[in-house]
């Protein structure tokens, strides 16, 4: 390849088209080509809450290093319908390339595409149907041109090929790989020859990687944990929780039930768990407010449950296909009565996989629910990350009482008062382990009682957890300059962005650090001390009320120092759009100093 080509160091590529055309196919192959090649690749999906149609942006970002977001530019726009091009031309880059299937003629004139912008016209639609009779071939198609413009290698491109459709049978195999020799073939054609791409590809050399959503990340931490049992519904955007798992868990030893609905599920996860099963339920907002009775009686019962919240747009049904963190209240406070709880937030594909092992761990240990709160953003989309290492997993049951330590007992009392709150578990059915189990308030045998003391007593042994299980929970990771007066919080899918503004930030002369909560509830003293540490604190979240910052504030965070940026419309911030709000904020700050 010519050395004067751009070097591929960062470049965000979308691709367009109606729901069902398979965009988000065309990146993810991508991406796994990138993969190969030592590039980080991060995936970003637009779609609209329903099957088939409208507009779908699928977005590609290629990178020489980590970002968990896409860009704020396009550099590089395929739209396989015309129309679409209209609604994204806006954020082309000033070298922007737009690609667009001109089976159906020539793009509007009022596309709104700058002069000077390169356009190519490619009838991937037309060469689909004529040569396979299907005009959803277009999207491997596509992947050829694509592949030759960001300067992918076509060999590395057809071995992803072979790789993702093996599994679809001999024929579709097949019909893909010629494809994508048509692909090529149309690429010459325009003058995108193999050694005539738009790019020339750096590696950055990270070593072994795997490409994975955090929903797959959660699935594969359960089931390196131990957990054997998993029970939900399907629910958008956690569906592919339970997709993954029903794929791969009875490969470890496990079940996976459909339940009727949300509220059967977490029963039927309850139920594994009494067993001494390790179990867990993963769901959406609504799913999650059809759980509360459930959830209760995991508290009161003091039996183990993990719960994956994976956040949506609502109230009901909202809007299932965008991101939002509008269940943080619900998940920290939901429910009748008071029962400990924990809430874990990763921001990570790699930390979805590593606080569901955690989750795992502290709901046995502490006998109580366990949230792992994820957003759609985490959910679905594809990250590369380092290898995960799952021989490196420590799995820890908490007090459990087999027969040879129950024939130790006088009497074995399966909620006995503790200094620590947690009392011994032992598996119905083992010899000596005979209790009650109820939602009623009870006394240390599980016998429902309403005598005053002993309901003292035992509300107060089940919120002993919270203080013994502090030093335990997953403290924040601190990024950027531990000295700055200007910082960050976020969860969820706000770290990449967070990330990424900082640095724009640092360019600018502004020094930020980024307090990383990954423990939402109980919140830890750490995080009221960065708050009133820095001068400025911005909490940046996905929903209209401020939910995480009133949290915080709550919990000892100085108010003063509070700033919060809300992002309430189903879009993903932008890095070079935050970066500008923070620096708005701290403009009027000074003013009103001043």
């Amino acid at each position: 390849m010519s050395h004067s080509k751009p070097h591929l160091e960062d470049l965000n590529v979308v691709v367009l088209g109606q729901g069902g055309d398979g965009s988000l196919t065309v990146i993810s192959i991508l991406a796994d080509v990138l993969r190969s090649a030592g590039l980080r690749a991060y995936t970003e999906r637009n779609v609209l809450s329903r099957i088939k149609g409208g507009i779908v942006a699928a977005t590609l970002r290629v990178s020489s290093r980590e970002r968990l977001c896409t860009g704020s530019e396009v550099d590089l726009l395929l739209a396989f319908d015309a129309l679409a091009v209209a609604k994204h031309v806006h954020r082309l880059s000033q070298h922007g390339i737009v690609i667009y299937d001109n089976s159906g003629g020539s793009l509007p004139a009022d596309s709104g595409i700058a002069d000077g912008t390169r356009v190519i016209g490619i009838p991937f639609s037309r060469h689909a149907i004529r040569n396979f009779r299907r005009d959803l071939y277009k999207n491997s198609i596509s992947s050829a041109v694509i592949g030759r413009l960001i300067g992918l290698d076509d060999n590395d491109v057809r071995n992803s090929f072979e790789k993702r459709f093996a599994r679809h049978g001999a024929q579709a195999l097949e019909y893909n790989l010629e494809a994508l020799a048509v692909g090529h073939e149309l690429a010459d054609q325009v003058g995108l020859t193999a050694d005539q791409g738009l790019y020339r590809i750096v590696s950055a050399d990270c070593g072994p990687q795997m490409l994975i959503t955090g929903n797959e990340a959660v699935a594969f931490g359960f089931a390196v944990a131990g957990g054997r049992f998993f029970a939900g519904y399907p629910i958008t955007p956690a569906t592919e929780i339970m997709e993954w798992l029903v794929k791969w868990l009875p490969s470890f030893g496990g079940v996976v039930q459909q339940a009727e609905d949300e509220l059967s599920a977490a029963n039927m996860a309850i139920g594994a768990a009494l067993t001494g099963t390790r179990a867990m339920v993963a769901t959406s907002g609504p799913g999650l407010a059809l759980m509360q009775e459930a959830i209760g009686q995991s508290g009161m019962a003091e039996i183990p449950l993990v719960l994956v919240d994976s956040q949506r747009a609502g109230p009901s049904t909202g809007m299932p296909t965008k991101p939002e963190q509008s269940d943080i209240m619900m998940m920290a406070h939901g429910g009748q009565g008071d029962f400990p709880r924990v809430v874990l937030a990763p921001g990570t594909p790699a930390e979805c996989f590593h606080l569901t092992v955690a989750a795992c761990n502290l709901a046995e240990r502490y006998q109580l629910p366990v949230f792992v709160a994820l957003d759609q953003g985490l959910s679905q989309n594809l990250a590369t990350i380092d290898l995960i290492e799952p021989g490196q997993v420590a799995v820890d049951r908490g007090k459990r009482l087999d027969a040879a330590a129950l024939a130790q007992l006088d009497v074995y009392q399966r909620y006995a008062f503790s200094e620590d709150g947690v009392s011994a578990f032992a598996a119905p059915g083992t010899a000596g382990g005979m209790s009650l189990v109820t939602g009623n308030e009870h006394d240390q045998f599980g016998l429902v009682s309403t005598d005053p003391d002993n309901r003292r007593r035992m509300v107060q042994k089940r919120q002993q957890k919270i203080e013994t299980m502090r030093p335990d929970l997953p403290q924040a990771v601190t990024h950027g300059n531990a000295t700055a007066e200007v910082g960050f919080i976020g969860v969820g899918m706000t770290y990449g962005v967070i990330l990424e503004a900082m640095d724009i930030l640092a360019a600018g002369g502004v020094a930020t650090q980024y307090h990383q909560l990954r423990t939402l509830w109980p919140m830890l003293e750490e995080t009221a001390a960065f708050t009133q540490r820095c001068q400025h604190v911005f909490v940046v979240e996905y929903n209209a009320t401020g939910q995480l910052a009133r949290l915080i504030v709550a919990q000892g965070g100085e108010q003063a120092h509070i700033c919060s940026i809300l992002a309430y419309d189903g879009v993903p911030l932008r890095a070079t759009s935050l970066a500008r709000e923070i620096k708005d904020r701290l403009r009027l700050r000074e003013d009103k100093v001043a």
